[in-house]
């Protein structure tokens, strides 16, 4: 087939992928050459095109092609099941049979490797976390590298630690890459690079852009600017005057869209107040169970809701054509990752409006985010000599009491170090390989400085009186930037910063509204014995804290903004504040009429708290007694006392890591003096355990324990934040 006729077939399917009955749809000239380098002379291509450029048809039409020419089925690496559930239906537009194999869909597995098998799969989409699963790793991928056609990875800028999205199971695909037999192309698409993660995808596709290396590979890198897209920024005093914009304005912007928030707490608060104020919509998170997410994307999809709310969780991979809008409550970390999500709007639309609504909670939230970084070498080097010293797989919880790491983070950095081929994950957990690993310091402490940079951009951007749009296009090392015209700087402002009483006040009455649940800890971690407590299992339940409340939660942008400076490690201790304390004390009274309250006729009454406890405390102790007595008075209770820490317990750092690393570190470190012991056996009923904050529980599930054997009836933790 000569390459005129390859174009005209080429053209065919595209008009088949994007519904064209008349078949006058026709490729980008650079979409042509991705398909024409990868069906004609089987190369590889590295495509960075903004949102909506149309990356899929390459890979779709070129699916389509290769197939005819009796080429094995195409593999797609995917992130997110939202990308794979839109693209199971694009491929069908086009009389593609694509199959997924994810964690939504286990059942589904064995029937999917049997139609791949029998050559009925034209598009298998796996998920990144499926190419180390040892089964998938050591039994399925050999065979799939033997027969794919054509390897495609998307959002590729996931496989490097200098982008915003960095996932450590995109690197395993160097090994497919090794496996893939000689002569079949693969193609890596992202719309979020800039030239220094460009570079870092193309070294670790072993896609050098044809700088050596016998790759051979085509770049194709197009400008980032969207027509579509009109760029605003807003400045609003505080967190109620930004929700309150939204309930005044949600309905003046154009069609359908996504309010995204930098947390599930805020994604929650917003949705709860938005529908308090009559708007249709919807909260999107990591939280979301997966059939409502699913029901989520099908309303936006089908304009059933004005907006989702949602965390990053609604990111890559959606694609609704027609998107009106994009709000951000709040700003991300990284002028990429903002330009990645914004990228959903407008694609199918001549106008859209982009809106970012920064917060003072900002860059809290970042600095939590940054802290979740690769750890110090000091952690990487503990967790491969546990390994080294088991001489067996470890699983993560039989591994996390050993390392001061949480079991995600542990999690993350385990398959960087399996990449690296310092450790290996088999069945019944990981093992240490024995290979010598070096800790790449310069890259770690460059790649933070990179953050700290996006950081600074992002301030950058919510302050400058240039083009914005070009200002995010030069942050993406996009040539040929330049003013957009559109924008509010460009165009003028387009929304007044103006609020109504009414929506003000309610969004102050929302974001005041105190109270959080706190929930007991049930069931001790897996693994004390390895750290010398013996402990496990179920906490008996005449040893458990019951139900417990919190004025707010850090993560929030209510009570979490007036909180989160005074519970900061380096703010000075004092008593607690009367706005607090008041809110507290309203706390109180909602807990004691709902239900299991104390209160004449709450459901499912229980006995009244007969006096308060407080905690020890090293940074704030004054704030927490003060609290316990303001309590007390208020509620004509008894101060019976405060749980202490123990003669020489180290008071200085109880590490805010693992759970077990945790209890390790509380165990034995508090007690019940002589006299709260006495006070306890003189009262019958439950006590208040009045704390500042609580993050893992194990500090409040400790302190139940020692005061429940030291008569408590109950123990009921009232704490002023929850973190998280």
């Amino acid at each position: 087939m000569s390459n005129e006729e390859l174009r005209t077939a080429a053209d065919a399917v595209l008009a088949r992928l994007v519904g064209d009955p008349t078949g006058r749809a026709r490729l980008r000239e650079d979409q042509w050459r991705a398909i024409e380098a990868l069906v004609a002379d089987h190369r590889r291509a590295l495509v960075v095109q903004r949102t909506g450029w149309g990356k899929s048809a390459v890979y779709f039409v070129a699916t389509a092609l290769l197939r005819e020419r009796g080429s094995g089925p195409t593999v797609i690496v995917s992130p997110l099941l939202a990308l794979m559930r839109n693209q199971v239906d694009a491929a069908a537009r086009a009389g593609i049979h694509a199959r997924t194999i994810n964690s939504s869909n286990t059942e589904e597995w064995e029937t999917v490797q049997a139609e791949v098998a029998a050559g009925e799969v034209d598009v298998l989409l796996v998920s990144p976390e499926r190419l180390n699963n040892p089964d998938f790793r050591d039994q399925v991928l050999p065979r799939l590298a033997a027969a794919t056609g054509l390897l495609v990875v998307d959002e590729a800028h996931c496989i490097s630690d200098w982008g915003h999205d960095f996932r450590p199971d995109y690197r395993r695909l160097r090994t497919m890459l090794a496996d893939l037999p000689q002569g079949v192309p693969v193609l890596a698409t992202t719309a979020t690079a800039n030239a220094r993660v460009t570079a870092d995808v193309a070294e670790q596709l072993g896609t050098d852009g044809g700088s050596g290396g016998g790759t051979d590979a085509l770049v194709l890198r197009g400008p980032l600017d969207r027509e579509s897209l009109s760029l605003s920024v807003l400045q609003l005093p505080d967190a109620a005057h930004r929700l309150a914009w939204l309930a005044d304005h949600l309905d003046d912007l154009p069609g359908s869209g996504i309010i995204y928030t930098l947390t599930v707490a805020a994604a929650e608060e917003v949705t709860a107040y938005l529908r308090h104020c009559g708007h249709t919509v919807a909260s999107y998170t990591g939280k979301t169970e997966n059939v409502d997410r699913q029901q989520a994307e099908e309303d936006l999809l089908a304009n059933r809701v004005k907006a989702l709310v949602a965390t990053s969780a609604l990111g890559m991979g959606f694609d609704k054509p027609d998107l009106g809008f994009v709000v951000h409550l709040g700003s991300p970390s990284s002028p990429i990752a903002y330009y990645q999500q914004v990228g959903r709007a407008g694609r199918g639309v001549e106008h859209a409006e982009v809106l970012l609504l920064p917060g003072k909670e900002d860059e809290a939230i970042w600095r939590y985010f940054a802290s979740l970084a690769f750890p110090p070498e000091e952690q990487v080097r503990r967790t491969l000599d546990a390994l080294a010293q088991a001489g067996r797989p470890l699983s993560l919880p039989a591994l996390e009491p050993l390392v001061e790491l949480r079991r995600s983070r542990l999690e993350t950095m385990l398959k960087v170090l399996d990449v690296d081929g310092a450790v290996h994950r088999v069945k019944g957990g990981w093992i240490s390989t024995g290979e010598p690993w070096i800790y790449d310091t310069e890259r770690y402490v460059w790649v933070a400085k990179q953050r700290e940079a996006e950081q600074q951009a992002m301030r950058d951007y919510a302050t400058t009186t240039g083009c914005r749009m070009e200002f995010l296009r030069r942050q993406l090392d996009d040539e040929g930037a330049a003013p957009c015209g559109r924008c509010d700087n460009c165009a003028g402002a387009r929304f007044s910063d103006k609020v109504s009483g009414d929506a003000l006040d309610a969004a102050k009455g929302e974001l005041g509204r105190p109270g959080a649940d706190v929930e007991p800890r049930r069931m001790w971690p897996t693994g004390l014995a390895a750290v010398g407590i013996d402990l496990k299992g179920r906490i008996p339940a005449g040893e458990q804290a019951a139900a417990g409340r919190a004025l707010g939660r850090l993560s929030d942008i209510g009570w979490g903004n007036r909180l989160r400076p005074m519970l900061a490690p380096q703010a000075p201790d004092g008593p607690v504040p009367d706005d607090v304390a008041k809110a507290v004390v309203e706390v109180l009274a909602d807990w004691a009429k709902g239900p299991g309250g104390w209160a004449a006729g709450a459901p499912d009454a229980q006995p009244r708290p007969v006096g308060v406890v407080t905690m020890a405390s090293a940074s704030k102790p004054r704030l927490i007694q003060s609290l316990g007595a303001r309590i007390a008075e208020v509620g004509r209770l008894p101060f019976l006392g405060s749980i202490e820490y123990a003669a020489g317990a180290d008071t200085a750092r109880v590490p805010r890591s693992n759970s077990a690393q945790r209890l390790r570190a509380l165990d034995g470190a508090l007690v019940v003096p002589p006299e709260l012991s006495s006070a306890l056996a003189a009262v019958e009923g439950p006590v208040l355990l009045v704390d500042d904050l609580t993050e893992t529980g194990w500090t409040l599930a400790m302190a139940a324990r020692l005061l429940r054997r030291a008569g408590a009836k109950g123990v009921l933790p009232l704490v002023l934040a929850v973190q998280g």
